[in-house]
């Protein structure tokens, strides 16, 4: 009995007394160090938060101060770009303006031309007029009427004019009017022009006046 109660109050001693014995010199240390270290660990988390609010500082200003020069950039362009279009719908509009008012004076100045050359066949006509009170050779008349024809021809060709040649060939309306029709014994004949009432005329290729014919049926 004796011999349990001493067992078991070695047992107790032994769960009292620590896993790893210290002295009371390195149980001083240990704490001291921990104290020292702990405010180093506040103050670098301190330091570092701060370093990292720095960064985060200025990355969200570089970012900021990287879209303002984008978007002032564009701006730029923008501008640039309306200023190009303002400029070339004005050039455009002037463009129209003078080619509007070149045409009209080519027209005026073709014009001109057309009557300076005809005003010699207007002289030659006056002179046969007053030929014609003072002359009765029919003959000569005839023959001056002739000449002034030609020379009015002449005029005209030379600026272009070009007469068409219809009797005979076959009826085309992009080129003949047809005024009347004719019957006809022969067969080659038959939707051809048999007679034209009226001349057509071309300038420079173009069709001016239609031919106003008689085409056999």
């Amino acid at each position: 009995m004796e011999n349990r109660d001493q067992n078991q109050q070695r047992e107790e001693q032994e769960d009292d007394q620590p896993d790893e014995k210290f002295s009371d010199e390195e149980i001083l240390n240990k704490i001291d160090k921990d104290a020292a270290e702990e405010p180093e660990g506040e103050m670098t988390s301190e330091t570092d938060g701060g370093e990292g609010n720095d960064l985060l500082s200025k990355f969200g200003l570089s970012r900021k101060d990287k879209h303002k020069k984008e978007i002032a950039e564009h701006k730029q362009k923008a501008e640039e770009a309306n200023d190009r279009y303002l400029r070339l719908y004005a050039e455009f509009e002037n463009y129209k303006k003078r080619n509007i008012k070149d045409r009209f004076e080519f027209s005026r100045l073709a014009g001109i031309e057309i009557i300076n050359a005809l005003l010699p066949v207007i002289d030659d006509f006056s002179r046969a007029m007053r030929q014609m009170e003072a002359s009765q050779d029919i003959n000569a008349l005839q023959e001056g009427v002739k000449l002034i024809h030609q020379k009015l021809r002449n005029i005209l060709e030379s600026k272009g004019l070009k007469q068409m040649n219809s009797v005979g060939e076959i009826f085309n309306p992009e080129l003949h009017e047809a005024i009347s029709q004719i019957a006809v014994q022969d067969e080659t004949l038959k939707g051809r022009v048999t007679d034209e009432i009226e001349c057509g005329y071309y300038l420079n290729e173009k069709i001016i006046r239609h031919a106003k014919v008689v085409v056999g049926s």
